[in-house]
């Protein structure tokens, strides 16, 4: 059961540290802000404490972080509507306080606290946080995970063998340890390399089974993969082995340097990713959405604290790098209209704003709509595929 309520638990923390920073950097230069929101639709639960309303609300696939704004009618249309207005009275049915400004009270919100007044490197501010400390996160769980669990790596044991393959035909066996490989030392990187440049050629390993030491011969079968750095198919060699993984434990230094390398790593994995689909190396069918993360979440659960730890750090992270895209409704959108405007000498019409913000809405439900295609085909491709 309690796998199940993983997505929730996901979604909401990241969405949640997202938010979080939007409205605190709003706080700190002084922009009113009466509505933080966690989730979209009918409001579960409400409280407002001071100057803001915290709302949970039905959908917790999002948030936002209602602040005043001279283009308060066309942010409230993204947002959910004028009920979630930052500029108008609450509507009839709900008590005003006196001493409150709009919308929950009579007094009119200071010109000086609208998003639009402040500098443009508060606004900056104010974008870039959500983005931050989505980094930020991911940055804190993976090095929480390098303190905690200690360095990874992988070993030259054997986890697991695949049929068919030259180990297990040659004779490895699962929990063999693979020594040495024509009677030189190596780590699993080693091991690696060896087995890739000798496709086709027998080489000798010495193997570690029971406290015994013996020789196995593997010739390596041919294979293709992909060359990193040279981006080219090549030729390499495969002896199907899954090397187990073990740990070393670490230091803080050395934790947190882990923990800026990996979220480092899986920011630059996402970026390479949307390189791909800019360039068609990357097929759009490939990308997933809420029903993809959703089935990862649980999976995640039931293999541990470990593995559900490590999915937040990265679907943090890949929320982190989809926010700077340049699309209107997202902050790097927002970014870059701020930064156009103030290039510019001037606002944009109110009339061109709604046009451009209306236009990056279609581009996200669009891809939302893609990646939920995605989703559905493949739990139909799933099914068909466990009837069959």
């Amino acid at each position: 059961m309690l796998a199940y309520i993983a997505p929730i638990f996901v979604f909401g923390l990241v969405v949640f540290v997202h938010e979080l920073g939007h409205f605190l950097a709003a706080k700190a230069v002084g922009v009113y802000t009466p509505r933080f929101s966690i989730g979209f639709g009918k409001a579960l639960w409400r409280r407002r404490h001071g100057e803001t309303e915290y709302v949970l609300a039905l959908l917790p696939i999002g948030g936002y972080v209602r602040m005043a704004s001279k283009e308060d009618e066309a942010t409230a249309f993204l947002e959910g509507g004028a009920e979630n207005s930052a500029t108008q009275i609450a509507p009839g049915g709900e008590p005003l306080d006196p001493d409150a400004m709009i919308p929950f009270g009579p007094k009119p919100i200071p010109q000086d606290r609208w998003f639009e007044s402040k500098p443009l490197w508060a606004r900056m501010m104010i974008l870039l946080s959500g983005v931050t400390m989505n980094v930020l996160l991911a940055f804190v769980v993976t090095t929480g995970m390098f303190m905690h669990y200690g360095n990874p790596y992988l070993t030259t044991k054997a986890d697991s063998l695949f049929a068919g393959k030259p180990a297990a035909m040659a004779g490895l066996q699962h929990g063999d340890s693979i020594v040495a490989i024509n009677g030189t030392k190596v780590d699993w990187e080693g091991l690696v390399t060896k087995v890739s440049a000798s496709p086709g050629v027998p080489l000798q390993f010495d193997v570690l089974r029971s406290g015994q030491l013996r020789q196995i011969e593997i010739t390596p079968g041919a294979d293709t993969a992909l060359n990193p750095s040279t981006g080219k198919v090549e030729r390499v060699g495969r002896i199907g082995i899954v090397p187990s993984q073990s740990s070393k434990p670490v230091g803080a230094g050395e934790a947190i340097t882990g923990g800026a390398r990996a979220t480092w790593m899986m920011a630059g994995t996402v970026i390479d990713a949307l390189r791909g689909l800019a360039t068609r190396r990357v097929s759009a069918s490939e990308l997933g959405g809420p029903i993809m993360i959703a089935q990862a979440s649980v999976q995640a659960a039931r293999g541990g604290a470990e593995q559900l730890l490590f999915l937040i750090a990265l679907i943090s992270t890949n929320l982190a790098v989809f926010n700077l895209l340049p699309i209107p409704v997202l902050d790097g959108g927002q970014i870059a209209i701020n930064v156009l405007e103030s290039l510019k000498g001037s606002a944009f019409s109110s009339r061109t704003r709604e046009y451009i913000l209306r236009a990056g809405l279609a581009a996200v439900l669009l891809l939302f709509a893609l990646v939920t295609y995605n989703d559905i085909r493949r739990l139909i491709v799933s099914f068909v595929s466990r009837l069959s």
